[in-house]
């Protein structure tokens, strides 16, 4: 890799992803934009909840490299994780570095532990 800013890991993750079959079954990504409250997006929804699913499964394989002590496996499911969401924000157009900022910025301004035990 060359450049590691988040808007280029998120566009190399997307285009390996689609190289790999991994957005099949998404005919036409830019018409989510425009049916989040039509009806027919429940497959489209469906899609998007089997991606997230896919990150929630890299979280579990993390847990698992910490059950096991095995620390380089554990790492690599936190890119593998990293790797997951860059290839959502690619798809969807998110743009990750631009939500990361505002949401770092609101974090600063949260209380201690945001007033919860933990």
């Amino acid at each position: 890799m060359h450049n590691l800013n988040i808007k280029t890991l998120v566009i190399e993750a997307h285009e390996n992803a689609v190289n790999h079959g991994f957005w099949e079954d998404i005919a036409d990504l830019q018409l989510l934009k425009t049916r989040f409250s039509h009806p027919a997006f429940k497959i489209d929804v469906n899609a998007l909840s089997t991606r997230l699913m896919l990150i929630v499964g890299e979280a579990a394989e993390a847990q698992e490299g910490l059950r096991k002590n095995d620390r380089d496996n554990f790492q690599e499911e936190l890119a593998d994780i990293c790797i997951r969401i860059f290839d959502l924000c690619g798809g969807l157009d998110v743009d990750l570095e631009k939500q990361i900022e505002r949401k770092m910025a609101i974090n600063k301004e949260r209380p201690y532990k945001h007033n919860k035990l933990f």
